[in-house]
Order: structure tokens, then C-alpha cells, then sequence
């Protein structure tokens, strides 16, 4: 897979987890990218974290205060 449509940042909490983990396709670049809760916090095992903030691939770094680093 030449590309997975995926970033890779440097800063990620351990607790971010996104549903294309667990989906066997390829990517695709005319869907729109969004978030559909297609991100959950393993803490919470919902679309919002500890912090009440929503999760996010952008956002779940470390200055929230329920960040834990990788």
C-alpha cells in the first residue's frame, strides 16, 4: 500500500485508536476525509476523552491532560 492516507505525527496519545485499524481496505482519495467518529479514546471507549475534549488524531497530544505518550 503505497498510501495509507494516514499521518503519522510524532505525538500521539497511546489511547487514540481509529476504526481503520480493524478494516482491511485500501485508501481511497475521493472520500471525504472527516470525523465521523471513526475515533474513540480506549480510556472512554467513546468519541470524547477524559478531558470531555473530542478525540482526534489532530488534537490528542500532549497538551491535553489525559495525554499519554506512546
Amino acid at each position: 500500500m503505497e498510501n495509507a492516507g494516514l499521518k503519522v505525527l510524532s505525538e500521539r496519545c497511546d489511547s487514540l485508536r481509529w476504526k481503520g485499524l480493524f478494516i482491511d481496505a485500501e485508501w481511497d482519495p475521493t472520500v471525504q476525509q472527516s470525523n465521523d467518529r471513526i475515533y474513540w479514546c480506549l480510556r472512554t471507549q467513546h468519541p470524547v476523552g477524559p478531558d470531555g475534549q473530542v478525540v482526534d488524531e489532530d488534537i490528542c497530544n500532549s497538551n491535553r491532560s489525559c495525554y499519554r505518550a506512546l
